[in-house]
């Protein structure tokens, strides 16, 4: 069992950890994930590292609590303990590419981190565009800062940076600064989707760190799967990154949707149930 050694909310419903796990620190490389689970009868969720150290023997992990699972990790606090797997996934290739510009959306931009961090190491120009509904909800802006030799902001509300969409800000830079040698997008589906069709006709390579159903992590359960080049491929083992000219976003986004009913059931009796306790406590 791995211990969580600290614990901090960075936005509304957003959360990092920073757990005590020297193997899987030792051993992450940008763009690789763990499997975490909270107990035994616990659902199992991949989660990108969003930083590790080595010397510390520490990983980071940001999480959103939207389901029932992150609501309930969401209840942990220093010195609990939990399962955590990994790293799984294939690390990022990361070489002098040129300029590479980092697209994140939401959650997206911890498992961006890294990647961009990496890219950074490596003697790339890191132009970093990071978007969200609100200001708030724009995550992790200074660690992004020092890692970016450019960084722009979107937001729904136009709250902070510019008002409108990651798209919108990608279409402004190639007009300015012209053709960038990679993009990486990392981010809810339909983000990932409209960066890779705005790509595609310029030619640009493309990046996509999917996140998908998974259970065990090792490509035996097919939670996974999702078609790529025409191809299954299983995200666990053959990703989390592909080539988002050649991912079949509907079939993803479909696959995605398979257990929703059930995934809202699960958090409103977690919420009941927890509403209940804390009721009963107060009570007492």
């Amino acid at each position: 069992m791995a211990c969580i050694l600290e614990m901090e909310e960075i936005a509304p419903a957003f959360k990092s950890y920073v757990i005590h796990e020297p193997v899987i620190a030792r051993r992450h490389r940008a763009g690789q994930f763990v499997i975490v689970y909270l107990h035994e009868h616990s659902e199992r969720i991949p989660l990108t590292i969003a930083d590790s150290n080595p010397v510390r023997g520490t990983i980071r992990l940001v999480v959103q609590e939207v389901g029932k699972t992150t609501m309930e990790m969401g209840t942990l606090r220093p010195g609990d303990s939990i399962e955590v797997v990994g790293p799984l996934g294939k690390p990022t290739h990361v070489e002098n590419f040129g300029t590479c510009v980092c697209i994140g959306g939401g959650a997206g931009i911890a498992p961006l981190l890294p990647i961009a961090l990496a890219l950074d190491d490596a003697g790339n120009h890191v132009v970093s565009i990071l978007g969200g509904r609100t200001q708030e909800l724009v995550i992790l802006r200074r660690e992004m800062e020092e890692v970016s030799d450019e960084i722009y902001y979107t937001t729904d509300d136009g709250s902070f940076g510019a008002k409108g969409l990651v798209t919108h800000a990608l279409d402004a830079y190639i007009e300015d600064k012209g053709r960038p040698d990679l993009v990486i997008a990392i981010g809810p589906a339909v983000m990932m989707r409209a960066v890779s069709e705005q790509t595609r006709p310029l030619g640009i390579k493309t990046l996509v760190s999917l996140n998908t159903i998974m259970v065990d992590g090792t490509g035996m359960c097919g939670g996974c799967r999702v078609p790529v080049g025409g191809e299954s491929k299983f995200v666990c083992v053959d990703g989390p990154e592909f080539d988002g000219h050649e991912v079949d976003f509907e079939m993803l986004m479909k696959r995605q949707r398979i257990y929703l009913e059930q995934e809202e059931v699960a958090r409103r009796r977690f919420l009941e149930s927890h509403q209940c306790r804390a009721t009963a406590t107060g009570g007492s």
